[in-house]
Order: C-alpha cells, then sequence, then structure tokens
C-alpha cells in the first residue's frame, strides 16, 4: 500500500507513475487581491518563462493536508496570520510535460494531484518575507505582489493553467 492510499479521494496516476500528492495555496488580502511570488530559479534571479505563482509544495508522509498548506505557506513566505476561507472538494490534477518529466524527481511522478486552500492574510503586508524564509528554508520566490484573481491563469506556466483556471473559479466568491 503506498501513502496515496490513504489519502481520501486521491486520483489514480497514469502510465504506471502515481501523482506527487501536493498542495496549493490561494493567500488572499482584505482587498480581495490574491499573493503571487515569481519564482527564483536558485541564483537569485528569475529566467523562467511564466514565473509567476502561488505558494504550493508536497504533503509530507501521513501530513493532514490543511496542515502542509499552512506549512508550505509559511517555508515560502512566512506568513503565519491566517484564517481558513475553503478548499477545493476534489484533487486537481497536471501533468508534467514530456520535456519535464524525466527530469523531475527523477520520473518518479506523472505530474501533481494538489488539494487546494484559500486563506485571509490577516496581517501586515512587512510579514511576507521571501528572500529569508524562516528555520532555513531556501528562497523560492524572488518578488511577490498582490494580483487580482482573474490574472492568475496568464501568469502561471502553461501545463498548470486548467488547474489555475479551477482554483480562480472554485474561489471567486472569496475575491469579490
Amino acid at each position: 500500500m503506498s501513502e496515496t492510499d490513504v489519502i481520501p479521494g486521491f486520483p489514480a496516476g497514469k502510465a504506471g507513475r502515481p501523482y506527487r500528492p501536493c498542495v496549493g495555496i490561494m493567500l488572499i488580502n482584505q482587498d480581495g487581491l490574491v499573493w503571487t511570488g515569481k519564482r527564483d530559479d536558485g541564483k537569485g534571479q528569475s529566467t523562467y518563462d511564466f514565473a509567476w505563482q502561488m505558494p504550493q509544495g508536497g504533503i509530507d508522509p501521513s501530513e493532514d493536508p490543511r496542515k502542509a498548506a499552512l506549512r508550505e505557506l509559511y517555508e515560502e513566505t512566512s506568513v503565519r496570520s491566517v484564517s481558513y476561507l475553503g478548499e477545493t472538494e476534489n484533487w486537481l490534477t497536471y501533468d508534467y510535460p514530456t520535456e519535464i518529466l524525466a527530469d523531475t524527481r527523477k520520473g518518479k511522478f506523472c505530474g501533481q494531484a494538489q488539494k487546494w486552500y484559500a486563506f485571509r492574510f490577516e496581517g501586515p503586508d512587512s510579514e511576507i518575507n521571501v528572500l529569508q524564509p524562516p528555520e532555513g528554508h531556501s528562497a523560492e520566490f524572488g518578488e511577490w505582489r498582490w494580483e487580482r484573481a482573474a490574472n492568475l491563469v496568464n501568469l502561471i506556466v502553461p501545463f498548470k493553467r486548467d488547474v489555475y483556471a479551477q482554483v480562480v473559479a472554485i474561489f471567486a466568491p472569496l475575491t469579490a
């Protein structure tokens, strides 16, 4: 039995590979804008096309997905001042493109299955620190901004756009 067999509703993988269990976070401020960060390529810059994304990350073995979302949010943004707003009913999936599949996690996963959570940001913007993440975590973002939810789909890499469109639609009442 694999770890994903005990996660309720977790989708089956494809082509003999499982999906990587992950979470995604839509962090919404008091004005209904959504936090988005520009990915750091590991060299303190971003040379990626479509480098902007919401926080996301893997679920550790036996970790509750909502707790994973709060952990990932903290590790990537330093944010802890949040209140829970909601979550997606189902896992949302995307497949890695062929050119990424072999290099991503050594081809172990066909893509990601994500449970998405919406949180209201309750703190001051000064709480957000992507350049010096807490507890020795490496920076994943080089900069950040608040963005209208409707713009998010065009900022993310194309193979994740369907998931972003679903997330934006599901949480639209929270950003109005």
